[in-house]
């Protein structure tokens, strides 16, 4: 436009490849980098070749490395002030950076916090998985052990030795490391007679008992009830030699690793305490209270590699090891101690498919010989995806919180309270580019406020040169000397000419010509109600001898039915070539349509194929309005018809075209001379007056039986008018489409060839 001013653009980027030799070799930093870059390089050859260093090398060195270090400082300098002019040059980019401060980097804080929530979360249910699995062993072995008992007691202790086996044998598929053992008790339950100690039971045992030795008494502690728990085990640390320290009384000492002065002897062996290799073991004992002399049934169920691969297999967790912890109120633990040559694959070393995510669990083991209870720290490790559905937060109690629990305030204090700091430097952040944008568009507002108001002298100030700093320039220079500037007419005009050329290609997809067939007389009309419109009606020659006619209407109307019109044309021309029955086509069009469809939008179709041959049209129709047929001359009664087999739209998703298979319906009429077949779409019978009367499908019915004797042609341009006469001045609100066909007899020597025929138009 004359006397505007255009807008200041950034001065167009010169060739990268002369740029950058211009910056190394004209610029006194781009030197001073290659001088550094030369002196390293001499040096280094120097140090090479004859191996001095050291004095006046290293001096030299030094200098080339100053000299890196300045001018690599410079040109980064200067590579960080053109990314910020670049960088911050557009509102857009403003605005995107306000809102990375403001919403994105909390919003990823926010992602991370939950995440790592939700870690913790897993990792405590882990430990309440363990926790579980390892009780229900111990309810298992409690139950066998109660069993075994009442078997005893059956035999009134007769065979021990087989009820032994066979409890042993139970348990031997599902844990082969399972032990059982009868030990003799002399207490007496309340409300039991006083058991003989003359009489004695005898001890036994089934299974390899390879992690502990058989018990040969009943601690007191254990009640007449039972005893279901985790026992520890050490394994004996080996004997010293001759002359290594062995004290008079043959009594071991074992230094706890990392714990120096921490040790335990017991007997002449000693045991692996906190930070050696601890192994539990699941023992439950039960008495035959009713058996004399009384016993009472220990099984061991040691945790080892069965056991931790069951564990894994079954909740996605592995035990890698455990450490017993001293008791409350004492220095160290103290486990038993273990059989030597404890099995390797007890020890703690992987036995299944756990996870990539360790973690640790704390549980509580017993005493045997006191009936104390402490933590034992089992190390595991998890995999999410396998636990990913369970909840828990059973945790041993560390104080009055749990181990996770205590965790979890812990990283609520510290990311919350590093959310807090990042969330407010990140808002004021985005407050200050926030504000450099709104006061600038501030200014422009007043300035547009006063230019209403009449006064052109207003300026605005510019404070930055920036995008909006040229924009208060154009506004000034828009004010010096204002001229009209609405291109509406031209913006319109070219619309228009868009919407003419959409119209031109869309009636193009439409047949073209006149469609010479012998035997047949078609006729054919598409009035979009828009320049474009979504009525689409096609005539597909399958062979020599039979056609397709096709009428469809999309709903809705302008450019988005015009677009699912053309696609559907596209798919149809596909399909005609490999469905000659139209109920197949139809089933078939609608599940490829259902997939691509908007869910607001559906078509309606009626498909036809004529076969010449056989004088028949097979027919089926999917929504579309109905179809009116006239009987010719030779039918006893010439009253039309409405034709309405049962049909869905298309492209509806509901139940993946179950319904629409089941519903739609394939018929077949026999053709006969002068029989006439009326196909059009909603927007004929729906045709509106000023009144809002409809046309209605009885006067288009009427209309066809009482000019049934007229050509194709003249039939349409009958029906036009009279829906001309009927709309009178109301706007035509949908497409208008309509199929003429009628019968004729075919001349001799006129073959149906359609192959060599013409498209009809409208």
């Amino acid at each position: 436009m004359a006397g505007s001013h255009s807008p200041r653009q950034l001065p167009a980027a010169p060739d990268g490849r002369s740029g950058f030799r211009q910056a190394l070799l004209g610029t006194l930093p781009g030197r001073t980098l290659i001088l550094g870059v030369g002196i390293k390089l001499a040096v280094a050859l120097i140090e090479g070749l004859t191996a001095a260093s050291g004095g006046f090398l290293s001096a030299l060195d030094t200098v080339g490395s100053l000299a890196l270090i300045i001018g690599l400082g410079y040109f980064l300098f200067r590579l960080l002030a053109l990314a910020k002019r670049r960088l911050l040059w557009r509102v857009r980019r403003k605005l995107i950076l306000s809102y990375i401060f403001i919403g994105v980097v909390p919003a990823l804080l926010i992602v991370a916090f939950f995440l790592l929530c939700g870690l913790l979360l897993f990792y405590n249910f882990s430990s309440y998985l363990v926790q579980s699995r390892l009780r229900g062993i111990e309810d298992r072995a409690l139950s066998l052990a109660r069993e075994t008992a009442v078997e005893l007691q059956r035999s009134d202790g007769r065979d021990a030795r087989a009820v032994l086996d066979r409890s042993r044998a139970i348990l031997a598929a599902e844990y082969p490391d399972a032990s059982i053992a009868i030990v003799p008790v002399t207490r007496t339950c309340a409300g039991e007679p006083a058991v003989s100690e003359a009489a004695p039971a005898a001890a036994a045992e089934a299974g390899p008992w390879s992690h502990v030795a058989p018990p040969e008494t009943i601690p007191a502690w254990i009640t007449c009830q039972g005893f279901s728990g985790l026992l520890a085990y050490a394994p004996p640390a080996p004997r010293p030699a001759p002359g290594q320290g062995a004290t008079p009384e043959s009594k071991l000492v074992i230094r706890y690793p990392g714990q120096p002065g921490q040790q335990i002897t017991v007997g002449g062996q000693t045991m692996a305490g906190p930070g050696g290799t601890t192994h539990l073991v699941v023992r439950a004992v039960a008495f035959a209270r009713e058996l004399a002399p009384r016993v009472a049934v220990v099984v061991d169920l040691p945790v080892g590699a069965a056991i931790r691969r069951q564990l894994s297999d079954e909740t996605g967790v592995e035990i890698r090891g455990v450490t017993a912890l001293p008791m409350a109120g004492q220095e160290r633990a103290h486990p038993l101690v273990a059989r030597p040559g404890v099995p390797a694959e007890a020890s703690g070393g992987p036995a299944g498919s756990g996870g990539p995510l360790n973690w640790v669990t704390f549980l509580d083991y017993t005493d045997w010989a006191t009936g104390a209870s402490g933590p034992a720290l089992v190390s595991t490790s998890l995999s999410i995806a396998r636990i990913y559905d369970r909840i828990s937060s059973a945790q041993a109690r560390i104080g009055d919180r749990t181990f996770g629990q205590a965790l979890l305030v812990a990283l609520l204090v510290v990311v919350g309270g590093l959310f807090l700091v990042i969330e407010g430097v990140a808002l004021i952040m985005g407050l200050a580019l926030a504000k450099s944008i709104t006061g600038s568009v501030h200014e422009l507002f007043r300035g547009t406020e006063r230019v209403r108001q009449g006064d052109f002298t207003h300026k605005i100030a510019i404070k930055a040169r920036d995008q909006l700093g040229e924009l208060a320039d154009s506004f000034n220079s828009m004010t010096a000397s204002i001229e009209e500037l609405l291109r509406q007419a031209a913006e319109k005009k070219r619309l228009e000419e868009e919407l003419r050329i959409a119209r031109q290609i869309q009636m193009s997809l439409l047949p073209q010509g006149p469609l010479l067939m012998p035997g047949l007389s078609v006729a054919a009309l598409c009035v979009p109600a828009r320049e474009v419109g979504g009525d689409y009606y096609d005539f597909l020659p399958l062979d020599d001898h039979r056609l397709g006619v096709l009428i469809a209407d999309v709903s809705g109307k302008g450019t988005s039915a015009a677009l699912y019109m053309a696609e559907l044309k596209g798919l149809v021309l596909s399909l005609s070539r490999i469905h000659s029955s139209p109920r197949q086509l139809l089933i078939e069009a609608n599940r490829i349509i259902a997939e691509n469809l908007d869910a607001r939008s559906f078509i309606t179709m009626t498909y036809a194929v004529l076969d010449l041959h056989a004088r028949t049209m097979t027919y089926a129709r999917a929504g579309h309005t109905p179809l009116i047929y006239v009987p010719g001359p030779g039918a006893p009664d010439r009253t039309a018809e409405v034709l309405a087999p049962d049909g869905l739209v298309l492209g509806l998703k509901i139940d993946d075209g179950r319904m629409f298979e089941q519903l739609l319906k394939e018929v077949t009429l026999p053709l006969h001379p002068g029989d006439v077949f009326l196909f059009f779409t909603d927007g004929i019978s729906e045709a509106m007056n000023e009144g809002d009367d409809c046309f209605g499908e009885s006067r288009l019915r009427e209309i066809s039986e009482a000019h049934a004797n007229l050509s194709s042609e003249e039939l349409r341009e009958r029906i036009l008018r009279e829906i001309e006469a009927f709309v009178g001045t109301a706007a035509q609100h949908d497409d208008m489409t309509m199929i003429l066909l009628k019968v004729e007899e075919a001349g001799p020597g006129q073959p149906a060839d359609l192959r060599a025929t013409a498209r009809v138009g409208a």
